[in-house]
């Protein structure tokens, strides 16, 4: 049977102002695919009001590790009231985003998700005497890598986001 174990659990970022909804979808592509992630969309919803738009978008990244493990981080984005703006900017005018952010991250140990412990009540129960003796090491160091790439994320967005807070 897959376990999942959370490492990170809801690591938040707020934001409010003006700032690039393409850029930062790009902020996160980027660095999705220079850390090795397959990027996998579980929703992305987009809502027009009259008070402007409603984006949602959740993201589900996943990256093996090992044949027994897997890390997979959730990125939930739920933007808020964005207007389009023109901001100008060293004499050249730019159209930028403006409402709320509103960032959640997440991160998983997946151990044996390809099922392979699970065929004989004697293999799950080896499985967990492993873990629980001899892989607990080597497990260890798969949540320090999930919380560091959690971190790694979060620092890079809210640099990104620092970014517009003081251009404007």
């Amino acid at each position: 049977m897959v376990e999942i174990k959370i490492v990170v659990d809801k690591l938040r970022i707020q934001y409010e102002g003006i700032f690039s909804v393409p850029e930062l979808y790009q902020t996160i592509d980027n660095w999705l695919r220079e850390k090795g992630y397959d990027k996998q969309e579980r929703k992305n919803v987009e809502k027009v009001s009259p008070k402007g738009k409603q984006i949602e978008l959740i993201l589900q990244p996943w990256k093996k590790i090992t044949d027994y493990a897997k890390i997979i981080i959730s990125i939930r984005l739920i933007a808020q009231d964005i207007t389009e703006v023109e901001v100008e900017r060293d004499g050249a005018k730019l159209l930028m985003n403006q409402g709320k952010l509103s960032l959640v991250l997440d991160g998983w140990l997946q151990t044996d998700y390809e099922s392979k412990w699970e065929g004989k009540p004697i293999f799950y129960f080896l499985r967990t005497v492993f873990d629980k003796y001899i892989y607990k090491p080597y497990t260890m160091g798969y949540e320090g890598a999930v919380g560091k790439d959690v971190g790694d994320l979060h620092t890079e967005l809210k640099s990104f986001l620092n970014l517009y807070r003081y251009k404007s």
